[in-house]
């Protein structure tokens, strides 16, 4: 009996095993429930979408249009170190010998128009006494500067030169994170360079750079000597002003923000045509409405932006707005975030008129504005 067993009991063991792979790998033979797993497999992708394997051509096309900068001023110091004593100046004043030094400096600059436009950053030309454009062709001439915006940190330059080529304009507000671009510029006075990377973001503000700021932020190389160049898309159009770079060490780190194409022409077309930016202006300071001041003034679902101070004699005085009002909408742009609306209201012509609803102790009030000339911005240090 025994031996019976024995023999019996492998082909059993080995049946057994056999079956519970069976029904692990077909459990509905059994009626157990099945486990549905759903995959996606991408499509296959044609040579077109796959993107091309060389910018060679984008950069033929862009790059004759980025030229180099090189700015030159004048500064006086003191003909020894030791004249910066203040124990010197204490016995002697201010009128110390001083000697003329001639600073230079260096940046980049994208040919607009075959008539000889330029735009740079307003950073790299402020108080500079001669600019020098040196052109990727080997011809260098001196540069008239037509007008600059500290505001959104641009400038355009004038040069007479013939045959000049000008850039491609591609459409800053259709790109797309993850878009590839080119960054074109002279980093660190080495030559005109390319760098590649992606569009990282768009619409960055609110990083203390500029008054008016919408970046675009890309991890495209951009280093020193590269503001006022081109980002172009794969393509080689021009869709922003490299301006600034966030870096710990000075160097690229990955991160570094371009001023949009529709922006920097808006800016270019003015400052030709007027000298200057003509911006509308209420002569209002706001703040954003929190939590807590939505609380303070039982607001729980509207959204709006609080009128913190207001310029006496300013469009917005004239128009009776007073502080700890809250703005809701301005021309029926609902008004939930304050530097959207003070553009809102600087892309507004000068005079004309502006319909602003407010809420104002808990009531709404409807109030007519007309739109003045923003003044010019103080010079720091000034």
């Amino acid at each position: 009996m025994l031996k019976a067993l024995r023999f019996l009991g492998w082909p059993v063991l080995v049946g057994v095993l056999l079956a519970l792979l069976i029904i692990q790998h077909n459990p509905q033979w059994v009626g157990l429930p099945q486990q549905e797993v759903h995959l996606q497999q991408a499509p296959l992708l044609s040579r077109i979408q796959q993107g091309p394997v060389s910018y060679a051509d984008a950069v033929t096309r862009a790059a004759p249009a980025v030229a180099n900068l090189y700015t030159t001023k004048m500064v006086s110091k003191p003909s020894n170190s030791m004249l910066d004593d203040p124990l010197f100046r204490r016995f002697f004043g201010d009128n110390l010998p001083q000697q003329k030094r001639m600073e230079s400096s260096l940046g980049s600059a994208v040919i607009m128009s075959p008539e000889g436009y330029l735009l740079t950053n307003n950073h790299v030309t402020a108080g500079a006494d001669q600019i020098i454009v040196a052109l990727r062709d080997g011809r260098e001439t001196i540069a008239r500067l037509v007008g600059s915006d500290p505001e959104t940190d641009l400038a355009v330059l004038k040069i007479d030169l013939k045959d000049l080529p000008s850039i491609l304009l591609g459409r800053s507000d259709g790109i797309r994170t993850g878009d590839v671009c080119l960054a074109i510029g002279n980093p660190f006075g080495v030559g005109q360079t390319v760098t590649m990377g992606i569009i990282s973001a768009t619409g960055r503000n609110q990083l203390g750079l500029n008054t008016y700021e919408d970046f675009i932020q890309t991890d495209a190389a951009i280093n020193p000597g590269n503001s006022g160049g081109a980002l172009v898309d794969a393509n080689g159009n021009l869709i922003g002003i490299n301006t600034a770079i966030f870096s710990k060490s000075g160097g690229s780190q990955g991160i570094g923000f371009a001023i949009p194409t529709k922006l920097a022409l808006e800016v270019m077309q003015s400052i030709i045509e007027h000298g200057q930016v003509i911006r509308g202006w209420l002569g209002v300071e706001v703040q954003p409405l929190t939590p807590e001041l939505a609380e303070s003034f039982d607001l729980t679902d509207k959204a709006g932006i609080v009128v913190a101070g207001v310029y006496r004699d300013g469009p917005a005085a004239r128009a009776g707005l007073l502080p700890g009002d809250i703005i809701l909408n301005i021309d029926g742009e609902a008004a939930s975030d304050g530097r959207r609306s003070m553009n809102q209201v600087a892309r507004t012509k000068p005079g004309e008129r502006i319909t602003i609803e407010v809420l104002r102790n808990g009531k709404p009030v409807t109030l007519n504005a007309e739109v003045g000339l923003r003044p010019p911005p103080v010079p720091s240090g000034g």
